[in-house]
């Protein structure tokens, strides 16, 4: 007769599959009340959190390596729109059930772009009920370096990194809004379900104060430079024909690379700006960070988003970013 294995009390949970020796930056870490963290000296924290939610931010049953990849991913990205270097986060994980073969996946894909970026688990909390991941994460960078939203300037060139729109591509595909093969399917999906945060290239930015303004880009590139022009008080030109659609993408007619790369969402890229005098710096340090950086658009005085083709003649796009209370 089988012997059923024993069931995960949160303690064993948090023990088998979360706490690790080795030590790290903190304190103290995992195993008491609270963390001990510390900033290195003369280094200031920056402190972002960001919650995935079962059927909102992935679909019933999404891989537990991909998922536990890209739940931390999309908080790395938040360390590099802001130009900070990763140190640690918490995880708080609701579970329907202490599921062995889902926990050892999802921990395996946590740890593993954990590691890449020397970001240390230090606490959470887990209790059961329905699948939510939320992470709060902190970085370090020197004081009046830090990209923010407020900070474009009229004649700002605007940089996207990296490419757009293959993950909103992949849930047209998944949902069946539009037809992808198999293939194409597959290496769209790779870029849903396993963004890569540029973290390197944001630090650069910041620590060569290369750029004015940063965001990442989650819900869509016109709604998240949005809030740059918004923060900043100033408006911009969009050069819609000049947005590096992904490679699935780029196969795809020109009305949907357009709606896909200006508000697919998803991305995970860097949006920002910088003076016209730092276009050489900028690309050495995106080759130097390993991500390319395309040029698309310039910061302006008058108010407002305007988008042209690659003639510069004014588009008429019907286009809206992500929004979690209005979006279906």
């Amino acid at each position: 007769m089988a012997v059923q294995s024993r069931m995960l009390s949160e303690f064993d949970l948090i023990k088998q599959y979360f706490k690790r020796p080795r030590p790290g930056r903190a304190a103290l870490g995992i195993g008491d009340d609270c963390a001990l963290l510390a900033p290195s000296p003369g280094m200031q924290m920056a402190i972002s959190s960001d919650m995935l939610v079962e059927d909102r931010h992935f679909f019933a049953g999404a891989d537990a390596r991909m998922l536990g990849h890209k739940c931390l991913a999309v908080n790395l990205s938040d360390l590099a729109a802001m130009g900070a270097r990763p140190v640690a986060f918490t995880l708080a994980l609701a579970l329907p059930a202490a599921n062995r073969d889902w926990l050892a996946g999802f921990a395996a894909g946590l740890f593993a772009l954990a590691d890449q970026h020397g970001c240390e688990l230090i606490g959470g909390d887990t209790t059961k009920g329905p699948l939510n991941i939320c992470i709060t994460i902190f970085g370090e960078l020197a004081p009046g370096h830090a990209l923010r939203r407020d900070a474009a300037i009229a004649g700002d060139d605007l940089w996207i990194s990296g490419t757009l729109g293959d993950a909103r591509l992949a849930l047209a595909g998944y949902r069946k809004e539009y037809p992808l093969d198999a293939a194409a399917l597959l290496a769209a999906g790779a870029r849903m379900h396993t963004p890569s945060p540029r973290v390197a290239l944001g630090m650069a930015l910041a620590d060569a104060r290369l750029a004015h303004a940063a965001i990442d880009i989650s819900d869509g590139l016109v709604g998240d430079l949005g809030h740059i022009l918004a923060a900043s008080k100033v408006g911009a030109t969009l050069d819609v024909d000049a947005l590096p659609a992904g490679p699935v993408l780029a196969a795809q007619p020109q009305a949907l690379r357009r709606s896909f790369c200006a508000a697919g969402g998803d991305d995970y890229e860097l949006c920002f700006t910088a003076p016209r005098s730092r276009r050489d710096a900028i690309v050495a340090a995106a080759h130097a960070s390993g991500t390319a950086v395309t040029r698309v658009g310039t910061i302006d005085a008058a108010p407002g988003l305007r988008l042209v083709d690659g003639a510069g003649h004014a588009l008429d796009l019907q286009l809206a970013a992500f929004d979690h209370f209005a979006s279906a």
